[in-house]
C-alpha cells in the first residue's frame, strides 16, 4: 500500500499522518530490524568497499550496470534540482552506481548513501532498498519510517529489478530530502525499473524468437507490452512481467508450452509473415481466447530480422522471394540512415551535408552538442550510410563507465590481468569495432591517464590488451561526441591537446531542441514511433507551449514527455494540457512568472521601495496566471495568505 500526500504538506503533518497509518510492509520491516539486533539510535558502519572490491562488484554486475545506467540518466533528468539522487544496487543492496544533485550528494554521503555501501535491512534497518529486497516488491519509506534515526531526513522510493527468470538482481531507488517528497516519484521509479527489466530480457536471448504483444496495438513498444521469447523451434523460454500477466500462467506452467499452443499460429506461418514486403502487426489469439496484436523479432543464427511495422498495408498477391540475412540487415540499416534524420531544420541539413561528404574518407568526426540532442543517433546514421555499414558499430559512453573499468572496457584484457577478471579474458570495445565504427560518446570525460594510450592506438592502429605483450592490428572509423568545450578542458589540463587534434577531423554541432525550426515535425515523428500507428496528435495549445519551452533535456526529455502523455491520453486521440506531467506544467508556470516579473534594477532606479517591488512582482505573476491566486502562490513559493496580505485590495 502506497501513501501519497500533496507535495506542499509540511514535514510534521506528513510524519503524523504516516505514524497513524503505518503500512504493514513498514511494521514487518521494523520487526525484522529489531530481530537483527539494530538499535534506532545506533550509528551504522559508514565505510564503503575498497576501490578494487567496488570495481570487482561492478564487473560482476556488468550487464545490469550497462542496461541500468541509461535509464538512470533519463530518470535523473526528470527529477534534477529536486534534492534527490538515483541509486542502483546489486541483489544484496550494495550501491554500485548513483547520480544526483551535488548539494544532496554531499548530504547523502554523511549517512553513507554512496557506491560501495550496503543498504540491506541487516545493515541499515528499514529503508526502501533493503525492504524492497526483503519483500520482493516496490517499497516507499518516508522520514521516520526509517528504522535508524540517522536516516529520518530521507524519503526513498525503490523497486526491485528482476532477470528473465524472475530472480531479483538489483534495486533502482530514488532517495531525497523528505521535505521534497513528491507523490509521482514511486511511479517514475517503477516505470524505470520495468524499462531496465525489459532491456535485460531482450538482451538475454540471442538465438530466439521474441514476440511483443498487447490487446491494444498502440501499447506495443511501450512499457505496457508483454514480451515472450521462444527457441527457433518454438519452445517457450521466458516472459517478462506483463507477458506473464497477459498469458495468465506462471513461468513453471509455461515451460510445457510452445509458440503455437500459446498464440495459435505455427512458427512456419510466423516466418512466412515476415517474408512479405510489408508485414504489419500480427493478429493472434492466445490460449485463453483473448485476441492480441503482436510484433516479432527473429534473432536466428546471429542474424537480426526486424521490420519497422508502422502500418498495416495489405500483403501483395504474389509475395517476393524471401530475403537473405544480408538483405534484411541492409534494409534495417537503410531505414536508419542520414536521410531519415532530415526533418526540415536548416542547421541539421547543413550537418548532414557535411558528414555526407566525408563518408568513407577515413576522417574522424567530432559531434558537439548538448545532452539529449541525438549525437549517438547521428553517429549510428553515419555508420549505416558508410562503406562499413555491414561491419560492427560499437558505442562507448566514456562518462558512464567507472574510471576503474574503462581501460579494460576499451582495450580488453588477458586471463589473470587483474583480480576478479573473467576467465579467458575479454575482448575490448576497440577490437569489437574492428572493420567497423567506434563511437566514443562523452569523450571529454575520458580519464586523462587513458588519453595517451588512446592516442597511441589511433596513431599506430594497434591495440595491446591489459596483461598482454602482444599488439593486435585494428582498423576502425572513429566518431566522437561531447557536450564539453574541449578547448576549455585543454586549458584546465583535463584533455590532451595532441589527442584533440587527432580527433578533430570534421567537427559538427547539433542544435539544441529550443533552436530547431522543425519542432512540429519532430513531435509527429516521435508520436508515430511511440504509438506505432501514429493515431495521436498534440493540441495547438500544447504545441505552442512546446515552442516556448527551453527543453534542457532536449530530445530525450521530449520523447519521455510524449511517451508518458500517450499513456495518459489512452483512447483519446488528442494530447492536451491535462495529459502533461506536473513537472512540465511547473516549468511552464515558472517560465511565465520569470517573463512577467519586472526588472528590479529599473524599479530601484525609479525609487520604488521593497514593499512596492514585492507587490509589483505579485501583480505581474497574477496577470500571468489569469488571476489564479493558488497558481500564483505556488509559482512564487508563498502561501495564499501572503498574496492577500501583500496585495490588500485583491478580491
Amino acid at each position: 500500500m502506497e501513501y501519497q500526500t500533496a507535495p506542499d504538506m509540511n514535514s510534521s503533518r506528513l510524519s503524523m499522518a504516516w505514524a497513524d497509518n503505518m503500512p504493514r510492509i513498514i511494521e514487518t520491516s521494523h520487526t525484522r530490524s529489531q530481530q537483527y539486533g539494530l538499535r534506532r539510535e545506533s550509528a551504522p558502519d559508514y565505510s564503503p568497499l575498497a576501490r578494487n572490491d567496488l570495481s570487482l562488484l561492478i564487473e560482476q554486475n556488468r550487464l545490469l550496470h550497462a542496461h541500468a545506467v541509461p535509464a538512470m540518466e533519463t530518470l535523473y533528468q526528470q527529477i534534477v534540482n529536486t534534492h534527490n539522487m538515483v541509486i542502483l544496487t546489486d541483489a544484496q543492496g550494495v550501491i554500485v552506481h548513483s547520480l544526483g544533485d551535488d548539494d544532496f550528494l554531499e548530504k547523502a554521503s554523511r549517512v553513507a548513501l554512496q557506491p560501495g555501501v550496503a543498504w540491506s535491512e541487516q545493515s541499515r534497518g528499514t529503508n526502501a532498498i533493503g525492504t524492497a529486497i526483503a519483500e520482493g516488491t516496490p517499497a516507499l519509506v518516508h522520514a521516520d519510517q526509517h528504522y535508524l534515526s540517522a536516516n529520518h531526513f530521507l524519503t526513498c522510493s525503490a523497486a526491485p529489478i528482476a532477470d528473465h527468470l524472475g530472480n531479483v538482481i538489483g534495486v533502482l531507488d530514488v532517495s531525497g530530502d523528505q521535505r521534497s517528497y513528491h507523490k509521482h516519484t514511486m511511479a517514475l521509479v517503477r516505470m524505470s525499473a520495468l524499462m531496465i527489466e525489459n532491456q535485460l530480457f531482450s538482451a538475454a536471448f540471442e538465438d530466439a524468437i521474441t514476440i511483443r504483444f498487447h490487446a491494444r496495438p498502440e501499447f506495443i513498444g511501450t512499457l505496457m507490452e508483454g514480451i515472450a521469447s521462444f527457441s527457433p523451434g518454438g519452445r517457450f523460454l521466458a516472459a517478462n512481467r506483463n507477458g506473464l500477466f497477459q498469458l495468465g500462467l506462471s513461468t513453471a506452467a509455461l515451460q510445457s508450452h510452445t509458440f503455437s499452443s500459446l498464440f495459435g499460429l505455427p512458427v512456419s506461418a510466423l516466418f512466412d509473415h515476415y517474408r512479405t514486403a510489408s508485414p504489419g502487426l500480427l493478429n493472434l489469439c492466445m490460449h485463453n481466447g483473448v485476441s492480441v496484436f503482436g510484433r516479432a523479432q527473429l534473432r536466428l543464427s546471429n542474424s537480426v530480422f526486424q521490420q519497422s511495422l508502422t502500418s498495416d498495408r495489405a500483403t501483395p498477391a504474389t509475395a517476393p522471394a524471401p530475403m537473405s540475412a544480408s538483405q534484411a540487415a541492409s534494409t534495417a540499416r537503410r531505414l536508419s540512415g542520414l536521410r531519415y534524420l532530415r526533418t526540415g531544420d536548416q542547421q541539421l541539413e547543413l550537418v548532414i551535408e557535411k558528414v555526407t561528404r566525408v563518408l568513407g574518407k577515413d576522417i574522424p568526426i567530432m559531434i558537439m552538442g548538448e545532452t539529449g540532442t541525438g549525437k549517438e543517433l547521428l553517429a549510428q546514421a553515419i555508420h549505416n550510410d558508410s562503406p562499413r555499414a555491414m561491419s560492427p558499430f560499437v558505442a562507448v559512453n566514456c562518462a558512464s563507465i567507472p574510471e576503474t573499468l574503462i581501460e579494460s572496457e576499451l582495450f580488453g584484457y588477458e586471463d589473470g590481468a587483474f583480480t576478479g577478471a573473467r576467465k579467458k579474458g575479454a575482448i575490448g570495445k576497440i577490437l569489437q569495432a574492428n572493420g567497423g565504427t567506434l563511437f566514443l560518446d562523452e569523450i571529454g570525460d575520458m580519464p586523462f591517464s587513458l588519453q595517451a594510450r588512446l592516442l597511441r592506438v589511433l596513431q599506430e592502429r594497434m591495440v595491446t590488451p591489459l596483461g598482454s605483450d602482444k599488439s593486435i592490428p585494428v582498423n576502425v572509423e572513429l566518431i566522437c561526441a561531447t557536450n564539453h568545450n574541449l578547448r576549455d578542458r585543454i586549458a584546465k589540463g583535463l584533455f590532451r591537446e595532441d589527442l584533440y587534434y587527432r580527433l578533430n577531423g570534421l567537427v559538427v554541432k547539433l542544435p539544441p531542441l529550443r533552436e530547431r525550426t522543425d519542432l512540429e515535425t519532430v513531435v509527429k515523428k516521435i508520436l508515430a514511433t511511440e504509438s506505432n500507428n501514429g493515431r495521436y496528435h498534440v493540441s495547438a495549445e500544447i504545441l505552442q507551449l512546446f515552442r516556448q519551452h527551453r527543453w534542457p533535456g532536449n530530445f530525450r526529455q521530449l520523447t519521455n514527455l510524449l511517451r508518458t502523455a500517450i499513456v495518459m491520453a489512452g483512447d483519446e486521440h488528442e494530447i492536451c494540457l491535462r495529459h502533461m506531467p506536473d513537472d512540465f506544467l511547473d516549468d511552464i508556470e515558472l517560465a511565465a512568472t520569470q517573463l512577467a516579473a519586472p526588472d528590479p534594477a529599473q524599479m530601484v532606479a525609479s525609487g520604488a521601495n521593497l514593499e512596492e517591488m514585492e507587490q509589483s512582482v505579485i501583480l505581474k505573476s497574477l496577470e500571468a496566471h489569469g488571476g489564479n491566486v493558488s497558481a500564483t502562490a505556488r509559482a512564487l513559493g508563498v502561501s495564499r495568505n501572503t498574496i492577500y496580505r501583500k496585495v490588500p485590495n485583491l478580491k
